[in-house]
């Protein structure tokens, strides 16, 4: 499985600009986190990504590091015109779905596979996506057209095909927010959701597009209190929550990364925040913001890659590189991507 002698720190780290400071610089060279991600405020133009890619994994001593982005489509994309094309949110595919169930399942495919070609062109290996969350309608928007629809059925369907298309591209997926962010009433980035659903309920709704994509390689907790579950920690910091649901109920066995612990639906140091959600059975703490402060207190609170998290890591490696099929010219890519842009209409 590529046995190192000293595992990675179980965190994964942003930067503050387009290119790492040396503090930055000595920070991961001391710290040796198992990755980073790239946010809007990294990325001006490919060839600058691809350089702070390169600066980034320099840092470490573990190989290719992971390098994460968020590239949904819609209004979740760090990657934005003119360098890099748009692409829709996940709700387009729901609705030719709808109309058209074979273009909609070739269309999500499709747009997995493009959006994989350009975070591949840049070094990226992990895209934060799919969301296999069931919005509600009485809940805050900030899941709202992001999911791959309203039923189970049809999140399940579009969403494996998107999969597919990323990993066909070489970037492993990150299904989120598990085990349901769907139900919640305020932001996570704003405040802490509570959800009083019971049990039952949420078994059959907004755990089963989990459970019915529980091989993906990556997974992303959801800062939320589910009542019937852990009426005092948010999954993120629950090992009720994540041992009992997470890794039993839903059989997810990939790698397994916090939400963003900079976000306000969390409350402690940044330090009690990472050993919280390590402790709780999180495989990585994840950090975005390269605050160097927050990022130094999450650093003194993580600890080494436990063998079976570092384990899941590089199955999830061995999965991603074995999924890629880069297309082979140029005008193949340009024919995927007519062929996208002629579903949509």
């Amino acid at each position: 499985m590529g046995a190192i002698s000293q595992k990675p720190l179980a965190a994964i780290f942003g930067c503050s600009g387009l290119a790492l400071t040396p503090e930055e610089r000595a920070f991961f060279t001391q710290t040796q986190p198992l990755g980073f991600i790239l946010f809007q405020r990294n990325c001006d133009n490919p060839q600058q990504v691809r350089d702070l890619v390169t600066e980034m994994r320099a840092c470490v001593d573990h190989g290719e590091a992971p390098v994460l982005v968020d590239q949904e489509g819609g209004r979740v994309a760090r990657l934005k015109p003119p360098h890099w094309p748009e692409f829709p949110a996940a709700k387009t595919y729901a609705d030719l779905y709808a109309r058209d169930p074979d273009a909609g399942a070739e269309a999500s495919f499709l747009g997995g596979r493009l959006i994989a070609q350009e975070l591949a062109d840049l070094g990226v290996t992990v895209d934060c996506a799919p969301v296999l969350d069931i919005p509600q309608p009485d809940a805050d928007p900030i899941i709202g057209d992001r999911a791959f629809g309203t039923d189970v059925q049809t999140i399940v369907h579009l969403a494996k095909r998107f999969m597919d298309g990323l990993m066909q591209g070489g970037v492993a997926p990150v299904i989120k927010h598990i085990p349901g962010h769907g139900r919640a009433l305020v932001d996570s980035h704003e405040a802490l959701p509570h959800v009083d659903s019971v049990h039952d309920v949420l078994e059959v709704s907004d755990f089963a597009p989990f459970r019915a994509l529980h091989f993906a390689p990556w997974a992303m907790t959801a800062h939320v209190v589910y009542e019937s579950l852990d009426e005092d920690r948010p999954a993120t910091l629950s090992p009720a929550v994540i041992q009992d649901v997470i890794r039993k109920q839903i059989g997810f066995r990939g790698l397994l990364i916090s939400d963003d612990l900079s976000m306000k639906a969390l409350k402690g140091s940044f330090a009690e925040r990472a050993r919280g959600c390590l402790d709780a059975g999180c495989d990585v703490a994840l950090h975005c913001n390269g605050d160097m402060t927050e990022m130094t207190e999450v650093a003194e609170g993580a600890s080494e890659m436990t063998s079976k998290a570092w384990a899941r890591y590089k199955m999830g490696e061995l999965h991603r590189n074995g999924a890629a099929r880069p297309f082979e010219t140029e005008d193949a890519r340009q024919a995927a991507r007519h062929r996208f842009d002629t579903l949509l209409g």
